[in-house]
């Protein structure tokens, strides 16, 4: 029997949701491109309630414990008398999501000798030192896909937010003005600006397909070039880099997971290169952005705007500057752990733990490492350069 440690975040300060706002969520029945939802053999959940706060469980806690398995959840996970820190030592599994990462660095994992599968209960599993996991041969899962199109809404909202300038036009109809002078100083129309994608993975993609129909002007870079068809369909020119891409646009868009090559690629040099008046909506990782530089940018004017879903680190403290710089309308990194989003995550974990206790392989989609290799989706998106989490550990 396994011992299970499932970090994830606070429930409610009101408590656990006694209702919701809507009795069912839409049945989705593949992916984009025909990749099969998660296929666990049974849920112990109902799609639509909250699953992502340690009440909620990822629905898996009962069953879990049904097997006879020694199961740990809990949101307690800063410093060293936490209880992801007590626990860590002899837990087998540890389970955790982006948006609440229980981050395991080299140090960590030296210490966790029993230490055989990490879960990402989402996408991004960066919060792992992937170095040291590969010296261990500890598996490293995430469930690939489960909220790509949910981060994907998320960024064109954002684009569309800062643009037209709508977070002060709201405070304005709250705060019980009318000026609509006001209002409009700073809001624009998105139609027939330039809109730049960095990395075009399945989230990138998914941008392009949604903001192609409000008739802007898409570029992109990526390590791996689209197909001739994809670009001719959506109108894209590709570009070989992220320095010759941000020169011409108005809007940029992140979605390249965060390796050494990327941290702190958005400093104060990029930054400078772009158009004045530009727009970042960043709903990757936070430390992609330089904090200091963003906040510079946004001051002088460089930046119009800056949207994300990330922080460095996570939880972001208080004071941390990015809450009360002019023009943002930064979100505490919700976007994938949308109610829907969260029924599908919550049914990959499971597959996963079925398929790792049963010694069934794992889909490809979903490794990251196995074996002291990388593996499926780590192999494109990690393999060239993997992160270190103790760069970003936030306890």
């Amino acid at each position: 029997m396994a011992k299970i440690l499932i970090v994830l975040y606070p429930d409610p300060v009101t408590g656990y949701p006694p209702d919701y706002a809507r009795d069912s969520i839409p049945v989705i029945k593949e992916y984009p491109g025909g990749v099969a939802l998660p296929s666990p053999k049974a849920i112990d959940f109902v799609p639509g309630h909250l699953l992502g706060s340690v009440s909620g469980n990822l629905g898996l806690k009962d069953w879990l414990e049904t097997e006879g398995h020694t199961v740990v959840v809990t949101d307690d996970k800063e410093g060293p008398d936490s209880v992801f820190e007590r626990e860590l030592p002899d837990a087998d599994v540890v389970i955790s999501q982006p948006f609440w990462p229980a981050y395991l660095t080299a140090e960590r994992i030296a210490r966790a000798e029993k230490l055989q599968l990490v879960i990402t209960a989402g996408i991004g599993s960066d919060h792992t030192d992937l170095n040291a996991a590969n010296a261990r041969g500890i598996t490293v899962a995430e469930v690939t896909y489960s909220n790509s199109i949910g981060v994907a809404e998320h960024t064109v909202m954002q684009v569309l937010v800062l643009v037209r300038d709508f977070v002060k036009q709201h405070q304005i109809a709250v705060d019980g003005g009318w000026n609509i002078a006001d209002a409009v100083e700073r809001s624009y129309d998105l139609e027939g600006m330039r809109v730049g994608v960095f990395a075009a993975g399945r989230i990138g993609r998914a941008v392009i397909e949604r903001l192609a129909p409000f008739g802007v002007r898409l570029s992109y870079t990526d390590r791996f070039r689209l197909p001739a068809e994809y670009e001719e369909k959506y109108g894209l020119t590709f570009h070989e880099s992220i320095e010759e891409l941000v020169k011409e646009i108005d809007v940029l868009t992140v979605h390249a997971p965060l390796t050494d090559e990327t941290r702190g690629l958005l400093n104060d040099e990029l930054l400078a290169t772009m158009t004045r008046g530009a727009y970042i909506v960043n709903p990757a990782r936070g430390a992609i952005a330089d904090r200091d530089a963003i906040v510079r940018a946004l001051e002088s004017g460089r930046l119009a705007g800056y949207a994300g879903d990330v922080w460095d680190p996570q939880p972001a403290p208080a004071d941390h500057p990015w809450r009360t710089m002019p023009h943002n309308a930064m979100t505490t990194h919700t976007s994938g752990t949308s109610l829907s989003g969260q029924a599908r995550y919550a049914a990959g974990t499971r597959e996963i733990l079925e398929n790792w206790f049963e010694g069934a392989p794992i889909r490809p989609e979903y490794l990251i490492v196995e074996g002291g290799a990388y593996q499926g989706t780590g192999a494109h998106s990690y393999a060239k350069q993997p992160v270190h989490a103790d760069e970003q550990q936030a306890s």
